[in-house]
């Protein structure tokens, strides 16, 4: 955590998967906050007892407030591979995420979004980059629905902007929920991944719950979704 204990779920010589901290950067940028790499370089130096720098290679990325299951890479050759099996689709990224409003069923979302960089929002833009997920409800109760989402295209801001832009902004998301407030955590996890490992090859699962506070708790959530 913040604290300096990171919760690793795996990790061998060419990778490492972990818990992505909310609220915490992956990368660094000009708010010169802390920020994962940094915390999980810092980690594997002390670790190891490694001498000067230490390699880290970023794959993949998460919204600073979300939290959830993140996969490093820890040698270049396999931030390489790791990257190419991305953009070729062959990863499989699950999400949770509660919407506000009702949904049922299940069904593919498809739109074409646009990142305005100075306001670092996103639109539904028809001259922006094309974005597919699916989703499936899992319950819904006091207006609010569960939804687990396998991710297809992975945006910047994807899932959010579009469940919002069909009046199903998620709890909590001060940006593209008009509703939320400051104090609320937004109620968006990585829940699950899995790839091929850049190395052995073998097929590697993992999966991480949200965590066990509002509004999360108003579902029976498990490891068996």
């Amino acid at each position: 955590m913040v604290d300096g204990k990171i919760n690793v779920l795996y990790e061998d010589n060419h990778i490492i998967v972990v818990e992505k901290i909310r609220n915490v950067l992956v990368q660094a940028d000009n708010t010169k906050d802390l920020d994962m790499l940094m915390l999980l370089k810092h980690y594997i130096k002390l670790k190891y007892n490694k001498p000067g720098n230490v390699y880290l290679g970023l794959v993949h990325r998460l919204d600073r407030p979300v939290g959830g299951i993140m996969v490093f890479a820890k040698t270049s050759k396999a931030a390489s591979r790791l990257s190419k099996s991305i953009s070729e689709h062959n990863w499989q990224k699950i999400y949770l995420a509660v919407l506000c409003g009702t949904l049922k069923g299940k069904g593919i979302l498809e739109d074409y979004l646009k990142k305005n960089e100075k306001t670092n929002k996103t639109i539904v833009d028809k001259d922006g980059k094309y974005s597919k997920l699916e989703y499936e409800v899992l319950g819904c109760k006091a207006n609010k629905t569960l939804v687990k989402i396998n991710l297809i295209t992975g945006r910047s801001h994807q899932i959010r902007v579009q469940f919002s832009s069909r009046g199903l902004p998620l709890w909590g998301d001060q940006k593209y929920n008009d509703k939320a407030v400051v104090k609320q955590q937004i109620a968006l996890w990585a829940y699950a991944v899995k790839f091929v490992h850049p190395v052995t090859k073998k097929i590697l699962e993992f999966r991480l719950l949200p965590k066990n506070e509002y509004p999360w708790t108003i579902f029976k959530i498990d490891n068996k979704l």
